[in-house]
């Protein structure tokens, strides 16, 4: 066994080298993950780096914890507001949409590539489910969708899993215990969906009410706490017989919907760790797999992928949606944002762990496909958003030289509103909008210039302002800065 000392070395070496990748990565539009992957194969025993790392159970338990705190992750970073609007379009592709596309593609394997039947859909199962850490890092911040279509695709990745596993899982029984039954396998489902719901909101409440009273003497001890809770949530919910990954990324888009003390820095802390997780993963599924038997799976990969790109996805999207009468361009642009990433190479190590045959092969088919999706789909993503007629022009985020957190029993927050160019406050003194008395503009963001403003002070359109008010007002301030017409003061 190598030395500690050199481990940690290596360790660090690949780390600086998938940071510096991810700036390369985000100049020349390649997804980070791919070179992540990429990375992690050099460094393999097959490439420069000469690592023997063929250990199917740690890559799955690692790629495991790493996917739990990617999901929680993004569920702090989603907002419920937005995510309501499309809620049962979301919940509809995760399962409906996962279950077609799983049938296509083994039924493209079995019929067209005269692969097993069990095989082909236990690897159509596999590959189902859309990827929540490459739908979330190709998404990100950089790019901007309309019509709710980023929190829909962000949704349905962060959802999808449980039944991709479930499938998966399901198959793998099937190829090992012929005997099991239909009505065993729907009562696990149900099982699996039912506490992932139940233990992920129960106990990210019970997070919430915990942070507001502990009142800890040193900050830097509440990333410990969500962090272990993030742990205490995923091993409770597994033990139940639940889904963790459905239960963390919920009890993550609660924490973000729910005031608590420290939430914007214990969302930056867990957004570092994501991005932390998402290298050490991709870099773990890079060592695992052997590029001399990638070749080996190449034709029937680049068929599969095809299939599952242009036609399955498709396929899937287009039945799931259409109850909700989507417009055609928006479909075709979420048929091509499915991307696959470390899901289902994760779920390509099932296999492996129970042994069933041929398994090595069904894990490099599937490396080859997400490699192709992310390649492929990843890259143009932006084109595609374009060409569709979806995109939007995104307003980075504006810096200020202050910070608020939520603290327990308050009723104000501070709320931020960018005044819209039709808006009828454009050109007011802020004395004139006559602002209810406990409503204040603490600051004005104007070019690259911080006002601290006044009475006289003049509004003018795509000034950033940060308001500080009584919560229940947010909706009324929301209309009084974007709206195109006149909004009426509240009464007290």
């Amino acid at each position: 066994m190598l030395p500690l000392e050199v481990i940690l070395l290596g360790s660090a070496v690949l780390l600086l080298i998938s940071v510096y990748a991810s700036r390369i990565a985000a100049r020349v539009g390649v997804p980070a993950l791919l070179l992540f992957l990429i990375i992690g194969m050099v460094a393999g025993s097959e490439g420069l780096g000469g690592v023997y790392f063929d250990d199917a159970v740690l890559a799955q338990s690692l790629g495991s914890v790493a996917l739990a705190l990617i999901l929680f992750s993004g569920g702090l970073d989603t907002n419920w507001r937005d995510i309501k609007p499309v809620l049962w379009q979301g919940v509809i592709l995760a399962t409906l949409g996962v279950i077609i596309t799983a049938a296509a593609v083994g039924a493209f394997l079995h019929f067209v590539l005269g692969i097993g039947l069990e095989i082909s859909m236990l690897t159509g199962s596999i590959v189902a489910s859309t990827d929540a850490a490459a739908v979330f890092a190709m998404l990100g911040k950089n790019i901007g969708l309309k019509y709710n279509l980023k929190p829909l695709l962000q949704l349905e990745s962060g959802s999808n899993d449980p039944m991709a596993i479930l499938l998966t899982v399901s198959m793998i029984r099937l190829i090992n215990e012929p005997t099991v039954s239909a009505g065993e396998l729907i009562v696990f489902f149900i099982q699996q969906m039912g506490l992932g719901v139940l233990f992920g909101f129960g106990m990210a409440y019970v997070l919430v009410f915990i942070i507001n009273r502990l009142r800890l003497e040193y900050d830097g001890l509440y990333p410990v706490v969500t962090l272990a809770f993030v742990f205490l949530i995923y091993g409770v919910t597994t033990i139940a017989g639940g889904n963790a990954f459905v239960a963390l990324y919920l009890a993550g888009v609660v924490l973000a919907n729910n005031d608590f003390i420290h939430k914007y820095s214990l969302t930056q802390f867990h957004d570092g760790l994501a991005w932390l997780m998402q290298i050490v993963m991709f870099l773990t599924l890079g060592l695992f797999a052997f590029p001399s038997q990638l070749d080996d799976v190449m034709v029937q990969g680049l068929l599969m992928a095809g299939f599952q790109i242009l036609v399955a996805r498709p396929l899937s999207v287009f039945i799931s949606l259409l109850p909700f009468r989507m417009p055609l361009r928006q479909q075709l642009f979420i048929s091509w944002v499915g991307l696959r990433g470390a899901a289902p190479i994760i779920l390509a190590t099932f296999p492996l762990v129970a042994d069933v045959p041929g398994a090595s092969t069904i894990f490099h088919l599937i490396f080859f496909v997400v490699i192709t999706s992310v390649l492929l789909q990843g890259t143009t993503i932006r084109l595609a958003s374009r060409l569709l007629d979806v995109d939007e022009v995104i307003v980075p985020p504006q810096k200020y030289p202050i910070g608020y957190g939520p603290a327990q029993g308050l009723k104000n927050a501070l709320f931020e509103f960018r005044v819209g160019e039709g808006s009828p406050i454009a050109g007011k003194r802020i004395i004139d909008l006559h602002l209810p008395e406990e409503t204040l503009i603490v600051l004005l963001a104007r070019d690259e210039q911080m006002i601290v403003p006044k009475g006289s002070t003049v509004l003018q359109p795509n000034d950033m302002v940060l308001v500080l008010a009584e919560k229940t007002q947010r909706d009324w301030l929301e209309a009084l800065f974007t709206a195109s017409q006149t909004v009426l003061v509240p009464q007290e």
